[in-house]
């Protein structure tokens, strides 16, 4: 497991639909260790505070594995960062990494908090209106971490696996229950207990459950 690019880009304002939008999509792939804090990469912001961002979100991880896919979809060849990602990575799949599982990488440790859900940003970006659905369909979302000690990382640099999480919610599982989940109760509070999930997420999942 490693990273095959680590990307970083401040927010710029765009065009959408004929109006002006503020987006942290649009990163570029950068040389050598970049620091890493709490709050995310050195370099690196998002435009939308309330959905991206914050400690929960503090890095956005994208599996290389995906590119072939999308690329056949779209129609065109995928620089790194094709989805916004701070990290493009090999050997990190959605069905095989887990909720709280603990990841070494370069100095840093960081944790897996909740899936990536994917937003109209994409359809912005790529074209298609119907490509955050998409995204959802196949699940290829990707996932964010949140940052348990700051640290410098950069492109090549290993994945370590040093704790997994508990209860073994991969970022799938989680990713069909902010789908479809609102009706499946148990599921709901089994995974509100789970306390490594965000608590974004979690916050949502319990309004589901009380929700008649």
């Amino acid at each position: 497991m490693e990273i095959i690019s680590l990307n970083v880009g401040r927010p710029v304002t765009v065009d959408y639909k004929g109006k002006p939008l503020e987006t942290g999509i649009y990163k570029h792939a950068v040389e050598g260790p970049c620091r890493l804090g709490s709050g995310g990469f050195e370099g690196d912001g998002q435009a939308d505070l309330v959905h991206h961002g914050g400690p929960d979100k503090a890095v956005c991880v994208y599996p290389y594995e995906h590119y072939l896919y999308w690329e056949r979809v779209l129609g065109k060849k995928l620089e790194f960062s094709a989805f916004g990602e701070n990290m493009t990575t090999s050997g990190l799949m959605e069905t095989e990494v887990h909720i709280g599982d603990v990841f070494e990488i370069g100095t840093a440790l960081l944790q897996v908090s909740q899936p990536r859900y994917p937003c109209y940003k994409l359809s912005q970006k790529h074209g298609p209106a119907d490509l955050p659905a998409r995204v959802l369909e196949t699940g290829f979302s990707g996932f964010y971490l949140r940052v348990l000690r700051e640290g410098a990382v950069a492109a090549g640099d290993q994945i370590i696996r040093r704790e997994e999480g508990a209860g073994r919610m991969t970022v799938s599982h989680v990713l069909q229950v902010m789908k479809t989940g609102r009706t499946d109760k148990s599921g709901l509070a089994e995974l509100i207990a789970l306390d490594t999930l965000s608590a974004s997420t979690r916050a949502d999942f319990r309004k589901w459950l009380e929700t008649p």
